[in-house]
């Protein structure tokens, strides 16, 4: 017989045993759920996370209970997740909410209702400046053109940190009003502009004589290398034996549809090639089928990304002369990463491209074979007739590339 003391022990011991075999099966359980939807977190990391989470409570606390004004929650974790991402310093990486992924995803997909500016951020004084005022787009058509520093909108001061907030102020609902400041030669002029519909072309072409071609590319959206071809095609059925390929004011767009393009302009190499922080490369190529005709190229110092990369291209493959002024200098790689579960993404740089040479022109941009400098009446004649094609004789730039070709030809 087991005396009472003996099975009251055995018991309590039966208890325990039991009690840390069910801890362990239900740390296992809720170990294997972390696993499988990628929870696992190391002893630091939660350290880590734990004091993160801790200060950002007592900052959001102190806000929402002192600040004047009774904030959005959804603002301020908005605000916190830009604000990581903004402390990169690096201008073109950037949280974006779904609805701004969604106004982003405009700028590809042909047409958007606003004012129709093209803008980027000057490197050297911060301010958002603008590249482009699309051909018949209410900005154009008030008088803004290409240089104009934007340095107000209805009323609040915008600079260089504030890109993304700027452009969506200008977006709207057509025939809604936006009122925009810009900065001109030392003195600020204010529009008062109607948002519309705006079709966003993405190039123009046409011959400049019975010989020579001209086509000038806005952007790189996802439909240029298919409208390039048709535009090449319909040039060479005019009799185009040489071509001045305009890539000035292009801010760039998609890389696949560059590439695209410089198939068609390259013989068989290397369009450019990238490398990511941990030296992976990879590499971008073209056939042997190419246009090969006498090639100019028009360059400017709002030729950014992937018209640097085209351009590039064709200076180091020697298929084509460059001229203008030296291109922006935006050597690198942005990548979506996202969308998150909400429809927000991030935009990252995550690698540094180089021509096929291995020139790394970011700072740096490309430099023109031929440097040709805008006459002052040009620049006077777009201000004075927004939205009417520059006569030839005051296109320096295209005017000399006219030149170039025809003697390409006559070689």
């Amino acid at each position: 017989m087991i005396s009472k003391k003996k099975a009251a022990i055995g018991a309590v011991i039966i208890i325990l045993c039991t009690a840390i075999f069910s801890s362990l099966i239900t740390l296992r359980v809720n170990e294997y759920k972390m696993i499988s939807q990628g929870d696992v977190i190391q002893a630091e990391d939660y350290t880590e996370l734990r004091d993160f989470y801790r200060k950002f409570n007592q900052v959001k606390a102190v806000v929402q209970q002192d600040y004047l004004k009774e904030p959005k929650l959804k603002t301020l974790l908005d605000g916190a997740l830009k604000g990581m991402v903004a402390s990169l310093n690096d201008p073109y990486s950037y949280y974006l909410t779904a609805k701004e992924y969604r106004d982003f995803l405009v700028d590809v997909e042909g047409s958007y209702a606003g004012v129709g500016l093209t803008v980027t951020v000057n490197k050297e004084d911060n301010m958002i400046t603008v590249v482009n005022a699309i051909e018949g787009s209410p900005a154009a058509e008030a008088g803004i053109v290409t240089g104009d520093k934007i340095i107000n909108i209805d009323g609040k001061d915008v600079n260089g940190s504030m890109l993304d907030a700027a452009v969506s102020k200008m977006r709207g609902k057509p025939d809604t009003k936006v009122k925009v400041s810009v900065l001109r030669d030392g003195k600020t002029e204010e529009f008062s502009i109607i948002r519309k519909v705006v079709n966003l072309p993405d190039m123009k072409y046409k011959m400049l004589d019975d010989k020579i071609g001209y086509l000038w590319l806005y952007r790189f959206d996802q439909n240029s290398s298919a409208n390039f071809s048709k535009a090449v095609e319909e040039l060479r059925s005019k009799g185009m034996q040489g071509m001045v390929l305009d890539l000035r004011n292009n801010p760039g767009g998609l890389l696949d549809e560059c590439v695209a393009i410089g198939d068609k302009l390259l013989p068989e190499g290397l369009v450019l090639y990238s490398e990511d922080k941990h030296g992976n490369r990879e590499e971008y190529k073209t056939d042997k089928q190419y246009l090969n005709i006498p090639l100019a190229v028009l360059v400017n110092e709002y030729s950014a990304s992937a018209s640097e990369v085209l351009s590039g291209a064709i200076q180091d493959h020697g298929v084509g002369v460059l001229i203008g002024h030296t291109t922006f200098g935006k050597g690198l790689v942005q990548t979506i990463r996202g969308p998150f579960k909400e429809g927000d993404v991030v935009k990252l740089t995550t690698a540094k491209y180089f021509t096929p040479k291995g020139r790394d022109i970011n700072k740096k941009g490309v430099v023109p074979d031929i440097k040709v400098n805008e006459l002052e009446e040009a620049g006077q004649f777009v201000t004075d007739h927004p939205g009417k094609d520059l006569p030839l004789n005051l296109d320096a730039p295209l005017s000399k590339g006219l030149e170039e070709v025809k003697k390409q030809l006559s070689q």
